[in-house]
């Protein structure tokens, strides 16, 4: 195996945490709530969006804070959450592009 394919594999091991956080319908769904809501979101009223608890709400925003998809800032005494998919997405696109890569050197 070359050096540039083991590097690509390393590139899906390295995204399999990002790729199984967009893997559930209720994260997906905060992100796009997040994307539309620029100045950031309390979890009181993505819970009122989305069809869940406050604390699941609360559980799936520590996921996406964890992978880096979001970050929070504290105003006053509540928490509220802007997407910051940045690093996330650029590591994404990073392994469509080597596999593309990939893809045209072996043809």
């Amino acid at each position: 195996m070359s050096q540039r394919t083991e590097h690509v594999l390393q590139q899906f091991k390295d995204c399999i945490p990002l790729l199984e956080v967009l893997t559930d319908e209720n994260r997906q769904a905060i992100i796009m709530l997040l994307a539309q809501n620029k100045s950031g979101l309390n979890v009181n009223a993505i819970a009122s969006h989305i069809d869940l608890s406050r604390p699941a709400v609360s559980h799936h925003l520590k996921v996406l804070k964890q992978s880096g998809f979001i970050t929070s800032e504290k105003k006053g005494v509540e928490n509220y959450y802007v997407l910051t998919v940045r690093k996330p997405l650029e590591q994404l696109k990073a392994l469509i592009t080597a596999v593309e890569a990939e893809c045209n050197g072996s043809q």
